[in-house]
């Protein structure tokens, strides 16, 4: 039989609603800014169609989220030093700290992603899935542990474009063992996957075996990252939720009022209606121009004359119309500030002023939802990293996947030591943590040099520095206060009788 599909959700290994891929497209499609045209009717009766001038508020907040989130200035320490040191090398070699930032953008937009380590060359490589091509088996269980993995390639075929499609299915066999399976789908059409056809169709897929069954894994050999929260759309999904998912309403309104305002703007631009005969058109004869006794007295260049006509005691008139500048900025500060409460960020995130005047106590409160908020990415984050490093000593343990084959790492993956450093200056509640910890330095429990090393980013030789010309600026303290070398006897009033 062969084998043909018209979406990769109809494969029966394939349990997720397909309606959980049309979320995910439509959240693409927010993403990219790609939300079609406006049609109207102009002032002819005639049908008209222009591109909606929008604000890409989902990429700006995933943007703004990653950056919050994940930056180069992460560490992470794996084990002793020789399996830190190959790790480092394997991240290194794949540029992760500076891809991975983009691609948690991605996953915070759409709601997921994955990473799949491979080996190639004899180096070990990182895939980036995004959401729309990663497949879960299983819808029951918020641990994904089984999925299909799919790659579209465009090819040119005569004069047609052709769509290859592989999906990379990874299972657990009965016995304990990992099952990956390759399968090629060729379609003419870009909204089918086509028929199953032999890997060797594409060259960059002619060394790919159509099946591989690994022993000794113990996690799968992707990591996926889920956008934090409960999925309510599909209650029995494991799939996470976009920026887009929940505010689709609220970004509708943000562009349609920023549309409404470029239009206003547009509109009030300076018009002033003259009597028709100022702006007659010269008279041509042959391939020359020959002006009329009355020429046109205004700049060819301008578009903001009208010509009246009908009427002998037409004056020139300014048609102009004043632009609700005021309105429209108070209109998209609400829609904006319901955005921010909505996706969990900071009131005054994306809006130009903040409204009224903020005490000390609100500014606190306001960073630290930002704050929760990160730390709520920060779980799903860790989660992820951890299981990639996981999945790469498991792939460095199957000698078979490289040419000599010898493994390159012995030992138990789960029981490796993983820290991950986020380096939380990068946001952090300043003033709270700078409070709380001058409270713990009074208390006798934090150490002062501590304290400045982590309140003014300072080294350990830095803070040594400080606290010994802190020492050294000390005056000396007699045994008595300058109090008490004024009134000896401690009396409150010096002067009194």
């Amino acid at each position: 039989m062969v084998n043909q599909l018209t979406n990769i959700t109809d494969d029966p290994r394939i349990s997720i609603a397909s309606d959980e891929y049309e979320r995910i497209n439509m959240a693409k499609r927010y993403y990219k800014d790609d939300l079609g045209r406006v049609k109207y009717i102009n002032s002819y009766g005639n049908h008209m169609s222009r591109d909606l001038i929008s604000v890409n508020v989902t990429k700006m907040a995933a943007r703004r989220l990653a950056s919050i989130i994940f930056n180069e200035q992460c560490t992470i320490t794996v084990g002793d030093d020789a399996t830190n040191n190959q790790i480092a090398k394997v991240l290194a070699d794949n540029d992760f700290f500076n891809q991975y930032e983009e691609k948690l953008e991605e996953g915070i937009a759409l709601g997921g992603g994955a990473i799949r380590p491979y080996v190639e060359d004899n180096r070990i490589k990182l895939a980036w899935v995004n959401a729309s091509q990663f497949y879960p088996l299983h819808s029951n269980t918020n641990e994904i542990d089984e999925a299909a993995i799919a790659s579209q390639t465009t090819v040119t075929e005569g004069n047609m474009n052709v769509y290859y499609t592989l999906l990379e299915f990874h299972e657990w066999n009965p016995d304990g063992t990992y099952k990956i399976t390759n399968e090629l789908y060729r379609s003419e059409n870009i909204n089918t996957v086509g028929i199953q056809v032999p890997l060797n169709t594409l060259d960059e897929y002619k060394n790919l075996q159509p099946q591989v069954t690994l022993t000794g894994l113990t996690k799968p050999l992707f990591a996926y990252f889920k956008a934090p929260g409960a999925n309510n759309k599909q209650l029995d999904s494991p799939l996470g939720l976009g920026l887009v998912d929940n505010s689709k309403k609220i970004i509708d309104a943000i562009n349609q009022t920023h549309d409404s305002y470029y239009w206003e703007v547009k509109m009030g631009q300076r018009r002033v209606a003259v009597p028709a005969e100022m702006l007659k058109p010269g008279t041509t004869f042959g391939n020359d121009e020959v002006d009329e006794q009355r020429p046109p007295v205004f700049d060819p260049e301008e578009n903001v004359f009208v010509q009246m006509y009908g009427d002998e005691e037409m004056k020139i008139t300014d048609l102009t119309s004043p632009i609700r500048n005021d309105q429209y900025q108070a209109t998209m500060n609400f829609f904006l500030e319901e955005f921010e409460n909505a996706i969990g960020l900071s009131q005054g995130t994306f809006t130009s002023t903040p409204s009224g005047v903020q005490t000390a106590t609100e500014v606190v409160t306001n960073n630290s939802m930002t704050y929760q908020t990160r730390s709520s990415y920060l779980t799903q984050v860790s989660k992820q990293i951890k299981g990639l490093i996981i999945a790469i000593l498991e792939l460095m343990e199957c000698g078979g996947l490289f040419d000599d084959g010898k493994a390159r790492w012995s030992g138990d993956p789960e029981g490796v030591d993983i820290n991950i450093d986020f380096a939380d200056g990068v946001f952090t509640d300043k003033t709270t943590q700078f409070t709380q910890d001058s409270q713990a330095v009074t208390m006798g429990v934090m150490p002062k040099k501590r304290f400045l090393m982590r309140n003014f980013s300072l080294d350990e030789e830095q803070a040594d520095q400080w606290l010994a010309e802190l020492n050294e600026e000390q005056p000396e303290q007699d045994s008595n206060s300058f109090e008490e070398m004024n009134n000896p006897n401690g009396d409150d009033d010096v002067g009194a009788d």
